[in-house]
């Protein structure tokens, strides 16, 4: 798994970025964070996730805060 932190994330659209540890800023979608409730990261959170290939590149997925 990959770790990083979240650089931001916009509740309203459903997306943001996260920093990665090792390597560039990677997209992530709601869809894709684990967890119970409301679905969000905040700026600043320290992740770890999959990295996977979408529709426009590499994506954030099975997202958990650290």
């Amino acid at each position: 798994m990959a770790t990083g932190t979240v650089k931001w994330f916009n509740d309203a659209k459903g997306y943001g970025f996260i920093t990665q540890d090792e390597g560039d800023d990677i997209f992530v979608h709601f869809s894709e964070i684990r967890g119970d409730g409301f679905r969000s990261l905040a700026e600043g959170q320290k992740v770890e996730f999959e990295v996977t290939a979408g529709p426009k590149g590499k994506k954030a997925a099975n997202v958990r805060k650290v």
